[in-house]
């Protein structure tokens, strides 16, 4: 393995590739868009290349002014992930919760990236230890779990079992940079550590919904008046995408006991009814004006 503990001079010149165009992949791209140099956005779907260049091109000025950078990075999208990664110092996946996908998308990682190159998942329920199936040089792989940039920017990394502590110590020299705050997860969690707390909120208001105690409506007032928070539960779930949630659920359910059907049961209804969140103009709420690139 040859991650050095400190970047050398010309890996400021080397790009950050960032797999997978969704809703979240697109954020990733934007924060790192904040530092210069070159990111590298790759989508086999033309269509999410074209939404994540609009919501990039719609946003990004504003991001800039927040973290006190001038000097955006030369954005380049990619179908392939063999156009995405050489030379990238850093591979950020954030495809579907779906092993199948991520453990072979891993192993191509592993084969086209530079033999330094750290590769992460942004997986919220998957620990990195579970996509490393085809992966030679484990010691590079870790997870690092966005939230919602640019409104929320702290960054979970955790181990794969087999990351050297230079990873660390690089992401957490360099993610400052782009206005990202890391935090350390000090032992292996499905979940991590706030969406495991914020697992059970959401489940928890789901099944007040389905058990008809109250409204989305009332549930997201009265948790932001009792709390203090930005917003509630549901506008949140809204905001990620209730497909994202219900795969989160899945996966929870299928590794835990007792996880309830209530909640995942109402998200089924949710998205046969087309309601996918902000993304696809309505979910609990049917409120959303057209967003960026969504």
């Amino acid at each position: 393995m040859t991650v050095p503990a400190t970047q050398p001079p010309e890996w400021a010149d080397r790009p950050i590739a960032v797999i997978g165009a969704g809703t979240l992949g697109r954020r990733i791209a934007l924060m790192f868009a904040t530092g210069g140099g070159i990111v590298r956005v790759c989508d086999r779907d033309a269509s999410q290349r074209e939404k994540a260049s609009a919501y990039l091109e719609e946003t990004l000025p504003s991001v800039l002014d927040q973290v006190e950078s001038t000097t955006p990075a030369d954005i380049e999208f990619t179908e392939t992930i063999a156009d995405a990664v050489p030379d990238a110092w850093l591979v950020v996946e954030s495809l579907p919760e779906r092993l199948d996908i991520k453990i072979p998308v891993f192993g191509e990682l592993d084969e086209r990236a530079a033999s330094d190159a750290i590769l992460a998942t942004n997986s919220s329920s998957y620990p990195s230890s579970q996509v490393i199936d085809q992966v030679s040089r484990p010691e590079r792989v870790v997870n690092m779990h966005f939230f919602m940039p640019p409104v929320a920017t702290p960054v979970e990394v955790m181990s794969c079992g087999h990351t050297e502590e230079a990873v660390f110590e690089r992401l957490f020299e360099r993610l400052p940079r782009y206005g990202l705050t890391p935090f350390r997860v000090h032992a292996e969690s499905m979940g991590f550590i706030h969406n495991r707390i914020w697992a059970a909120i959401k489940r928890e208001a789901l099944m007040v919904l389905d058990e008809g105690v109250a409204s989305p409506a009332e549930v997201d007032q009265l948790y932001r008046m009792v709390l203090g928070a930005r917003t509630g539960p549901f506008r949140a779930m809204d905001r990620v995408g209730l497909d994202v949630v219900l795969d989160i659920e899945e996966n929870y359910a299928a590794h835990r006991d007792g996880i309830p059907e209530g909640p995942r049961r109402l998200l089924r209804r949710y998205l046969d009814e087309g309601r996918l969140g902000m993304k696809s103009g309505r979910g609990f709420y049917d409120d959303y004006e057209p967003q960026p690139g969504q």
